[in-house]
């Protein structure tokens, strides 16, 4: 793993989700970084739009908060903690444990990979 991980101008897309989410492999995530703190928006497949912020904790984690607007047209908001991985062709790939703070309060786990 790189001494820092910047994660300004890094773009992910979803490749695994518990049946409970609505990211899928057509939502694509946007990154950019000021410091410790990131945000993001993200669009695509089961989400019209959706935004999140960030703040980077130890070794390059980010503890987050996310909302969006989803294909049915509800606003959906939860939290994230997603853990970096570096591959061996210096992309990340994003290990996530997630809950949404509506609806069913209900958890799940994704992971998202880098886009070249």
């Amino acid at each position: 793993m790189e001494n820092t991980i910047n994660y300004d101008g890094r773009c992910f897309r979803s490749v695994k989700n518990s049946e409970n989410g609505e990211v899928d492999g057509k939502t694509i995530f946007y990154y950019h970084q000021q410091g410790d703190i990131v945000w993001a928006d993200y669009r695509g497949g089961g989400v019209q739009r959706g935004t999140l912020i960030a703040k980077v904790v130890n070794n390059h984690c980010l503890d987050m908060r996310y909302s969006h607007i989803n294909s049915k047209g509800e606003l959906m908001t939860g939290r994230c903690f997603s853990t970096p991985e570096q591959l061996n062709d210096g992309r990340l790939r994003m290990h996530e444990k997630w809950q949404w703070t509506c609806g069913d309060r209900s958890e799940g786990e994704s992971i998202i990979e880098e886009i070249p």
